[in-house]
């Protein structure tokens, strides 16, 4: 195990430019790891078994690794840093989040860094043995009710973590064409009567490897047991509208902990966070579902990038994601038009002067080299990735909003 020593954010300011200049413009992330205590976790995400409970069972089991975040995780009794991802340099730790604060426009770019003062995204490994309850994330307008952000979020199902799909490799999205209000307000009214029917309003759809979704702020899904890349919003907001899992009870708080208090009991306000059109859209799957689109622009011989989230979220670019894939022997200059979040999902390779490697297993605390960040400066200049191993490096990075000029809309996969 390693144990770097914090660097305190009033600190950071000269080990920020130092780790860059000496990583060619990127910086070594360590993994970020965060539990849910309602869930259980699928165990695809490299822990070791010794550590799901590593924070302890009171805490849950850990379920997810948040990438690049400088968003912090909204559980109870968390700790102070939890969500929060951390550089290292030198043996030494700092917070993404206050490098940002420190050299936010070298860091994420001057457009991002004037218009939100933040990195204003981040993505995750989810990942859980069987379902989760039907819930929706808040749309902005309900969300800064209790002074928070609203969450739009997209998936993609790594084939390198899905060999086993678990329990139950479906996910329910939206509610059926035809649903009223009125059906929904009845499940609510029901919650303490055992399973209040939530799902027999929606539609359960296959999961498939190598493909993913985009999954609009306001729209219920309950998520299957496939391990899921999910890059979003920065925020943790949701509201849980299922009663019952699995034969666990999901409790009221969980519906309404981003609800302003004196709504807590108001069904209406409650069924009225939901986007209506958008969960009965009736060609829902037509209007969400993306499969990879390789990008020729930036794929040349040995090396393939692929578009794996991509659309917008009601007009605006909001977060995207790509998927480079270089074969044994061969290199490329990774060059994109801003900052991105990057984790190695198989192979060993470098990445300027910084070695990558795929981790089998990963003890909680352990400082590892397959997360880095790509700075703003590092990308628009070009970054040289090259593969050392026997087999196909991979990689995944996410982007901020508002960064690429040309990019698939949904659907576009169907004219290949």
């Amino acid at each position: 195990m390693c144990a770097s020593a914090i660097v305190k954010s009033d600190n950071v300011g000269a080990i920020v430019q130092r780790a860059l200049d000496a990583g060619e413009g990127v910086l070594r992330l360590t993994p970020t790891w965060v539990p849910r205590s309602f869930l259980q976790p699928g165990k695809r995400i490299k822990l070791a078994p010794t550590d799901w409970y590593a924070l302890g069972t009171h805490r849950g089991g850990i379920d997810e690794r948040w990438f690049a975040s400088t968003t912090e995780a909204a559980n109870d009794n968390r700790a102070w840093d939890e969500g929060l991802s951390w550089c290292v340099f030198e043996g030494q730790r700092f917070l993404l989040r206050d490098a940002v604060a420190e050299a936010g426009p070298r860091l994420i770019g001057s457009a991002i860094w004037e218009k939100y003062q933040r990195w204003p995204v981040y993505s995750k490994f989810f990942d859980n043995m069987g379902p989760i309850p039907h819930h929706m994330h808040q749309r902005h307008e309900h969300a800064a009710l209790t002074k928070q952000q609203g969450k739009p979020e997209c998936y993609y199902f790594p084939p390198q973590l899905n060999n086993a799909e678990n329990h139950f490799d479906y996910t329910f999205m939206g509610l059926e064409p035809g649903t009223t209000k009125g059906d929904v307000r009845r499940c609510l009214e029901n919650w303490n009567k055992g399973d209040n029917g939530i799902l027999d309003l929606s539609k359960a759809y296959r999961l498939k490897p190598g493909t993913g979704w985009m999954i609009p702020a306001g729209v219920l899904h309950a998520p299957g047991s496939m391990c899921t890349y999910e890059p979003q919003w920065g925020s943790d907001v949701f509201g849980m509208y299922q009663s019952l899992v699995e034969g666990r009870a999901v409790p009221w708080d969980l519906l309404v902990k981003d609800v302003p208090q004196e709504k807590h009991q108001d069904l209406d306000f409650i069924i009225d966070q939901l986007d209506w059109e958008k969960n009965v859209d009736p060609y829902f799957k037509e209007h969400n579902y993306v499969e990879p689109i390789v990008d020729p622009d930036c794929s040349g011989p040995g090396y393939t990038d692929r578009w794996i989230d991509y659309g917008h979220f009601d007009g605006e670019q909001l977060v995207s994601a790509k998927e480079l894939t270089i074969e044994p022997g061969c290199k490329c200059v990774l060059k994109d038009p801003g900052a991105s979040g990057w984790i190695t999902m198989q192979g060993t390779g470098r990445m300027g002067k910084l070695m990558l490697q795929t981790p089998a297993m990963i003890r909680f605390g352990e400082e590892t080299w397959d997360e880095v960040f790509i700075s703003h400066e590092a990308a628009t200049r070009g970054i040289e990735i090259e593969n050392i191993g026997k087999e196909p490096l991979v990689g995944l990075r996410y982007f901020g909003p508002n960064v690429h000029k040309k990019m698939p809309s949904i659907g576009d996969h169907r004219k290949q």
